[in-house]
């Protein structure tokens, strides 16, 4: 019961792993401007879809056209103003129609591009390109906010240009992200097999086997390993069919384990500190005093998080602080017994992670990926027709909350003197640190009862080579990557390739601690971690 009771909420951690966030959005610029002397200017960020139209990369070779601004939201040809809108930009809201079809109107009237604000700035402008070929016009994407601060900021008599600068060509944020993953998988390793050495010498007799036993209940076999990619597939769909609800669920979840794992990563160095230990009592049971401050700070740090998660300025950084202790913290206590499970587990979300990206779009009405749809948060009443998605104005808030799914890295970009864009964020999903991970931690425990490191190195190194080679094709596809085929593919091979080298594979398949332990003669057993240890260290 007590593996049944924790694979739920584990299958649920990984699954938010693979949403994987993958659009064709790019962010430009809207240099708006007024009447006046001297002449009133801002710029603004857009977000807009290369794929259907191009854009200088400097303002010297833009156009100007005036902003028209209408109040209607232009689903029918009748929204057209007296006026007329013939090389115009017409601003609208988001809303009653497909922005597609808002674009077809605005070009039948002459508009020269669609400006469509929103409430979230970056919802990626997706579609199936064919449906666009038709569409000659600019279809852009900015914010209800930056709208009427314009229209405060710089009167009714708006022009406008339009373009997008060209990226640098190094980015850093790929970086952060590769530090971050590859210390997350060694460290979670690491204390995996720190944690094996002291259940090996807390193990002296058969009673505290069977207490161990009872505690290792979320070490799994090969049939709780299909039970838990069997649970991520129900997850996905349920969170398909019931985002608007079941985010706030995963939300709460997500702060309350992510809390917990980070008491548990720092409580583990804090105990090694021989000082501060005084106790308070209550009751029949006493507490460390450090331990109830480290608590209060934990959880104060989830619920800064919880209330300004949508602030893109800073909220990132708690939640990479947050989602890496939960990564560290699951790699530790998810144990895979042998590497036959490790290879079923690895194999089935890799198949799961390809179909709900790849395969989905030949399923679903819309075209669109399941694993995309809920990483990107479905908007509004989850009306969707031809690969658009479209809000109801009466909708809660929910439409626009992201699953706290990822470690993700923004970088500021700067256009003339101020920052316009907090763009692009580079991701990495929690399930691509925690799948691998687990597999570094079996090597880890292995390496102990073998009397070597040669596995966990190697595996640690077999990571980071196939993360890089994710970000080579990355930069090179320019399209968001399943990491997950690039990481196991590298680790698993590299395993396989070392244990036939040290003529090791029927051991490192059939066994591992757990499995090797039961047959250990636990009278020997304190020399033998001893003499592991010893190994190790060496």
């Amino acid at each position: 019961m007590g593996t049944e009771r924790r694979l739920l909420p584990a299958a649920a951690a990984l699954l938010w792993g693979f949403l994987l966030r993958m659009t064709a959005a790019r962010e430009g610029i809207i240099h708006a401007y007024g009447e006046g002397k001297p002449l009133p200017s801002k710029d603004y960020c857009m977000l807009y879809n290369p794929s259907w139209t191009n854009l200088p990369t400097t303002i010297e070779n833009t156009t100007s056209f005036s902003l028209e601004n209408l109040t209607t939201p232009l689903c029918n040809s009748s929204d057209i103003p007296s006026t007329g809108i013939r090389n115009k930009v017409v601003a609208v809201s988001w809303g009653t129609c497909e922005f597609l079809e808002k674009a077809k109107i605005a070009q039948k009237g002459g508009a020269e591009a669609l400006l469509v604000a929103n409430d979230s700035l970056y919802f990626p402008p997706s579609g199936n390109n064919s449906e666009f070929q038709d569409v000659k016009i600019l279809i852009a994407f900015m914010s209800n906010k930056d709208l009427r601060d314009m229209q405060q900021t710089l009167g009714n008599n708006i022009s406008m240009n339009f373009y997008a600068p060209s990226w640098p060509t190094f980015d850093y944020t790929l970086v952060v992200i590769f530090i971050i993953a590859v210390s997350s998988v060694a460290l979670g390793g690491y204390w995996s097999g720190v944690s094996e050495l002291e259940d090996m010498k807390a193990v002296t007799n058969t009673e505290d086997r069977e207490i161990k036993k009872k505690e290792d209940s979320l070490t799994f076999t090969p049939l709780t390993v299909i039970m838990f990619v069997v649970g991520c597939c129900v997850i996905i769909i349920l969170l398909y069919f019931f985002y608007k609800w079941l985010v706030y669920v995963m939300i709460a979840i997500f702060c309350l384990a992510s809390s917990m794992s980070l008491y548990n990563c720092l409580s583990s160095l804090i105990r090694k500190i021989p000082y501060g230990q005084c106790r308070i009592a209550c009751g029949s049971k006493s507490f460390e005093v450090r331990l109830l401050f480290l608590a209060v700070f934990c959880i104060s740090l989830a619920v800064v998080w919880a209330v300004f998660r949508n602030d893109d300025r800073w909220a990132w950084i708690l939640q990479d602080l947050l989602g890496m202790a939960f990564c560290l913290n699951l790699i530790k206590t998810l144990k895979l017994p042998n590497f036959k499970a490790c290879v079923i587990l690895l194999v089935l979300l890799l198949i799961y992670d390809v179909f709900f990206v790849f395969i989905t779009p030949f399923i679903t009405k819309n075209g669109e990926s399941i694993m995309i749809e809920v990483a990107a948060g479905p908007f509004g009443s989850n009306e969707k027709n031809g690969g658009n998605l479209v809000e109801a104005t009466a909708q809660p808030s929910a439409p626009h909350e992201k699953l706290p799914v990822v470690i993700r890295v923004p970088r500021l970009i700067y256009f003339s003197a101020m920052s316009v864009c907090l763009a692009p964020v580079s991701i990495l999903g929690f399930g691509d640190i925690i799948v691998p991970g687990l597999l570094v931690a079996y090597c880890r425990r292995f390496d102990i009862h073998v009397g070597s490191s040669i596995y966990y190195i190697s595996c640690v190194i077999a990571y980071a080579v196939g993360l890089v080679l994710t970000f080579i094709v990355l930069v090179l596809m320019k399209k968001g990557q399943p990491a997950l085929l690039y990481l196991v593919s590298c680790t698993l091979i590299t395993v396989v390739i070392i244990a036939w080298r040290r003529k090791e594979v029927k051991k490192i398949w059939e066994g591992t601690s757990y499995q090797v332990m039961e047959n250990l003669d636990y009278g020997a057993s304190e020399e033998n971690v001893t003499t592991n240890q010893q190994t190790v260290q060496q």
